[in-house]
């Protein structure tokens, strides 16, 4: 199978803390994506996002600073045992905060899907709640 990489980079204006809950906190997260998510907060725990649309594992966690996870989806084109891994690095600017974004290991097939939906669900969503 042939996977690809998304890379993105927004900017917030909010904080490096308020981007960094939207992804932990269970009831943020439900609430940005309009559907429930339930995300643990230590290494190890699992994730259910978007009513278990998506599963997966928390790898690294940097409070305010990084989020390190593997991603599996139940997407058309998806290998049922397949994982992604998405890295979401935070850092303080100017505007408030810059999110570098990264999913590697994301099947050919569902790459323009996956590219949209990441700002179709969380990035334009942000932008317009963070303005």
């Amino acid at each position: 199978m042939k996977t690809k990489t998304l890379t993105h980079t927004v900017i917030f204006k909010t904080t490096p803390h308020e981007i960094y809950e939207i992804f932990m906190d269970s009831d943020r997260h439900s609430r940005l994506l309009g559907r429930k998510s339930i995300v643990g907060r230590e290494v190890g725990d699992k994730i259910s996002i978007y009513g278990n649309y998506i599963d997966g594992v928390n790898l690294e966690l940097e409070p305010d600073k990084k989020i390190v996870q593997k991603w599996r989806t139940k997407e058309k084109g998806w290998p049922k045992n397949h994982f992604s891994k998405v890295t979401i690095l935070i850092e303080p600017c100017r505007e408030g905060s810059l999110v570098k974004f990264t999913q590697s290991g994301v099947p050919e097939e569902c790459y323009e899907v996956f590219d949209r939906d990441w700002y179709v669900f969380y990035w334009n969503p942000m932008k317009e709640k963070f303005q």
